[in-house]
């Protein structure tokens, strides 16, 4: 009887592509999900390593050649395989996954801004008429720079309403998701669900909120659009009130005296001071 570490080899071989009409050299398997298989190869033309993917379905090419953005990898060159199977040959991603990356305990401003590089890259691909349907720690990577990558769209839909295939990823899919209707809200939702993923419990309350509603199932009562969804997480790093959340006085003013430090501490000190001249010249 084969062990599993054996029959894993023999289906990475039987599934290895034939690129001997082709520019590259396979190096190693670095990945595989139901919408296709990635390999590290040698781009023997310009001597750089590079990613493959080899699609079960080729809609994943047409998506991403249509997307250009920083946020989202570039595809260098699309062809198909003596097998019939199409292929892209995309840069190779080297960073760290946005779980990983939770897992090295980063500052909260640091967290919200990481947030919003992986907004940008979504909102722009709705601008397209495009939506991701798959939007998870594990397709988000952080690289050596701080730069945000936006990865996997293998099952990207367009922006009309109706998929073709019900898919995604559960504890991040909208529940509208399960009836194959989407929208840009469908990937609102997910967005809040890697926000409240990356939020700890001591973190304040109106990102709670603003999760809270980004991940809302009712789409009423989600944000509209993933630009309103960031505005919020803008306006809190502003350190001003967010849409999502009603603070009380009392949190308005403590929000007012860590927004304007600087000029709090002058008061306080002009009113000290003010103070002690007072009681001095009463003598």
């Amino acid at each position: 009887m084969l062990s599993d570490r054996v029959v894993d080899h023999l289906l990475g071989v039987i599934d290895a592509p034939d690129l001997s009409a082709t520019r590259y050299q396979l190096v190693e398997e670095v990945g595989r999900g139901g919408m296709g298989i990635v390999y590290l190869v040698h781009d023997s033309t310009l001597g750089r390593n590079v990613a493959l993917k080899v699609l079960n379905d080729p809609g994943e090419a047409r998506t991403l050649a249509s997307l250009e953005h920083p946020g989202i990898v570039p595809v260098h060159e699309v062809g198909t395989l003596p097998d019939g199977r199409t292929y892209y040959a995309m840069k190779f991603v080297e960073g760290t996954r946005l779980d990983a990356y939770q897992a090295s305990a980063p500052s909260l401003a640091d967290r919200l801004r990481t947030f919003l590089r992986v907004c940008e890259p979504v909102a722009f691909a709705h601008s397209r008429g495009v939506i991701h349907r798959d939007l998870k720690p594990e397709n988000i990577i952080i690289g050596a720079f701080g730069e945000v990558l936006v990865l996997d769209w293998g099952i990207a839909s367009n922006l009309d309403g109706l998929a073709s295939t019900i898919a995604g990823t559960n504890g991040y899919m909208a529940p509208e998701q399960l009836t194959g209707r989407t929208s840009a809200q469908t990937d609102v939702f997910s967005l809040g669900k890697l926000l409240q993923y990356l939020l700890l419990p001591t973190d304040p309350k109106p990102l709670c909120a603003i999760a809270a509603k980004a991940s809302n199932t009712d789409l009423a009562l989600r944000f509209p659009s993933v630009l309103d969804l960031a505005h919020d997480i803008e306006l809190f790093l502003d350190g001003q009130p967010v849409t999502a959340y009603s603070e009380s006085l009392l949190e308005c003013v403590k929000r007012l005296i860590s927004r304007h430090k600087t000029l709090t501490v002058l008061i306080l000190t002009y009113i000290a001071a003010r103070t002690v001249i007072f009681f001095f010249t009463r003598r």
